[in-house]
């Protein structure tokens, strides 16, 4: 796992539950000076799922909420 997804996940995990938009996640793991691309972003939670999930085309930890963007899922799988 390299340095920023470890980053991405701590900061999922570390807000179980809460729903965080691209923008969001891009301010708190990359900082305020980074260049947004939602392709970017949307290649590292497939790389995380990829690493964590036993079914990562089916994930149960880390969601996707249509419309908002990605949590972690507070419940247990």
């Amino acid at each position: 796992m390299t340095a920023k997804e470890f980053d991405l996940l701590y900061f999922l995990y570390s807000h179980k539950g809460q729903v965080f938009t691209k923008d969001q996640l891009y301010d708190n793991v990359w900082g305020h000076d980074h260049i947004t691309d939602t392709k970017n972003l949307t290649s590292f939670i497939r790389k995380l799922r990829k690493k964590i999930e036993p079914d990562p085309d089916n994930p149960q930890y880390i969601l996707t909420v249509w419309g908002v963007g990605y949590k972690f899922n507070e419940e247990k799988p």
